[in-house]
């Protein structure tokens, strides 16, 4: 009998009889075309207008778009800008882009012009993809960014507007010389297929350069029992951006799985979001607390219910238990919270509902519903205290958020140094517990965690108590400086009508959290400073309030 050692020798050092695959993401489109060909992608275009077209016409203009590219010149790992809505047109970006080898490079168009214009040089677009609506944004900086030759407008040869933009085409003419025939190149599992920035509410935006095989074991775990809770026959209200670290991995999770996808383009605001959930069947719900907030107060005061919708996946921040209790209470809408970050690409926890979960009451229920849930195969995760020592998954200890896995950022682009220790783990920056059970809850960002009286007050906690008082829209809690206690909390209000009663707003918090995290003052605001990403700008509301305390 031959050994297995000399049997791997005559092989040719081969340690397994499994066939070869050079990953591509282009496979996943490939593979929707042929097997799922008629499931719809809905769009609302820029003009209003809803069209529908399906897998197969996307993967069939993916490869015009290939093509047209390499006729443009782009090579292998070059990085293709897009400031793009979530329609067809980007869909077919992010198969024909990567496809061909390029570099999908989704922009944040919510970002400061100078963020922009530093990401695009700092990437070497030559080429830019750009709905019409922001032409003017880029015309403003065009001469700051040198490398760039040609600039695509994502609309029909009829649809073109004027523009200072120079060489500027429109994208049906672009791709209409392509070929739907075009062959997808062979690429090395690690050559690079998407590159999302950071917001970067301090310093310069930092980029995240995603590979073909990171994407496609991402997509696969979203997809899996522990994931996303896909389902076969779901139809996916998709209101995340696909600039927001590369849409959180839906325009590959839909199509490998032959799920309809629903993209709303502008059309972000409750009435146009209800219209095309009704119209559309839409089941699975993708978004950020900000955009489901307003779309339900809208169903609210227009006394809508959202019928088709079981399930909404809410990401990018907290998601209170008041938001979570209205879903289920007037919708029966389950929330699957998750987390994740632009370095881990980004799906990293979710709390799906369990068997056991059925069990609790609607009050246990919901608490549990507040965590950010379980880590999903191939993500590990531990905390830490300011040493470096694990700290134990008791539910209690909370410390720094330790993660590392094969779809975990190593080191940000162009960057020399890693950005993980000696053993692979990345420091999100996040104050977490994890209980017996493997629930990890995010106390606060450890810039925003607030130190009084050399005791840690979670502002996260402290917002989502807040946020169930009926009058209050929106809650954000700040550390501010102290005389004696160092710092102490400020909650600052959006009201959700005119009634502005501190009284009543410190009432309602008595028993509801401990007495010395009581904030010292309540400050009413119109709004709240957004990021570009639709997070509360804390870094700008303590510059402003830092010294309300002691003034």
């Amino acid at each position: 009998m031959v050994s297995l050692s000399s049997y791997i020798k005559k092989l040719g050092e081969k340690m397994s009889n499994m066939q070869p695959w050079k990953q591509n993401v282009a496979s996943i489109i490939d593979f929707a075309e042929k097997i799922f060909p008629d499931v719809e992608v809905v769009t609302r275009e820029l003009s209003g207008k809803i069209s529908t077209t399906n897998y197969k016409n996307i993967s069939l203009r993916a490869k015009k778009l290939g093509s047209a590219l390499e006729k443009f010149g782009i090579e292998k790992e070059q990085c293709v800008g897009s400031l793009a809505l979530n329609t067809f047109r980007n869909m077919e970006m992010y198969y024909g882009i990567s496809g061909m080898g390029a570099v999908m490079h989704t922009i944040n168009f919510r970002l400061h012009p100078e963020q922009v214009v530093y990401i695009i040089n700092h990437a070497e677009n030559r080429l830019i993809f750009l709905e019409p609506v922001f032409a003017p944004l880029l015309e403003a900086v065009q001469d700051k960014c040198p490398m760039v030759e040609k600039f695509v407008l994502l609309c029909a040869k009829e649809e073109m507007p004027e523009t200072k933009l120079k060489d500027a085409v429109s994208y049906e003419e672009f791709i209409e010389n392509g070929d739907e025939s075009y062959t997808w190149p062979e690429l090395e599992e690690d050559a690079p297929c998407g590159l999302c920035y950071t917001s970067g509410t301090t310093g310069n935006p930092k980029g995240v350069l995603y590979s073909h095989k990171s994407t496609l074991l991402h997509a696969w775990a979203g997809s899996s029992a522990n994931g996303l809770g896909l389902q076969k026959n779901d139809s996916i209200l998709m209101v995340v951006p696909m600039f927001h670290v590369m849409g959180w991995g839906l325009p590959y999770l839909a199509p490998m799985n032959g799920i309809k996808l629903v993209l709303p383009g502008m059309g972000m605001d409750g009435a146009a979001l209800t219209e095309l959930i009704e119209k559309e069947s839409v089941t699975l719900a993708f978004g950020v607390p900000t955009i489901w907030l307003g779309l339900l107060n809208y169903c609210k005061e227009n006394n809508i219910k959202l019928e088709s919708v079981k399930q909404t996946i809410i990401g990018g921040s907290a998601v209170p238990y008041s938001m979570i209790k209205q879903f289920d209470e007037e919708h029966d809408i389950n929330v699957i919270q998750g987390w994740g970050m632009t370095e881990t690409s980004p799906l990293a926890t979710a709390n799906l509902k369990t068997p056991a979960m059925e069990k609790l009451s609607k009050d246990e229920l919901y608490k549990l519903q507040t965590k950010q849930g379980k880590p999903i195969y191939g993500v590990e995760l531990k905390i830490v205290d300011d040493e470096g020592s694990e700290l134990p998954n008791d539910g209690e200890a909370f410390g720094r958020l330790l993660i590392r896995g094969p779809w975990i950022n190593k080191r940000y682009y162009k960057f020399e140094e890693d950005a993980v220790d000696a053993d692979g783990w990345f420091d999100t920056g996040d104050i977490s517990t994890i209980d017996p059970e493997g629930y990890m809850t995010i106390v606060d960002r450890a810039k925003d965690v607030i130190k009084s009286g050399g005791e840690w007050i979670s502002s996260v906690d402290l917002e989502n108590v807040a946020q169930g008082h009926p009058d209050i829209m929106q809650a954000c809690v700040i550390g501010v400086a102290h005389p004696k206690w160092d710092e102490r909390p400020l909650l600052l209000v959006v009201p959700a009508n005119d009634k502005k009663d501190k009284d009543d707003i410190f009432s309602y918090l008595d028993g509801k959290i401990a007495k010395w995290w009581k904030p010292d003052d309540i400050v009413f605001l119109d709004e709240l400073p957004l990021g570009a990403t639709g997070k509360v700008l804390k870094v700008n509301l303590r510059d402003q309030y830092k010294d309300h305390l002691i003034s």
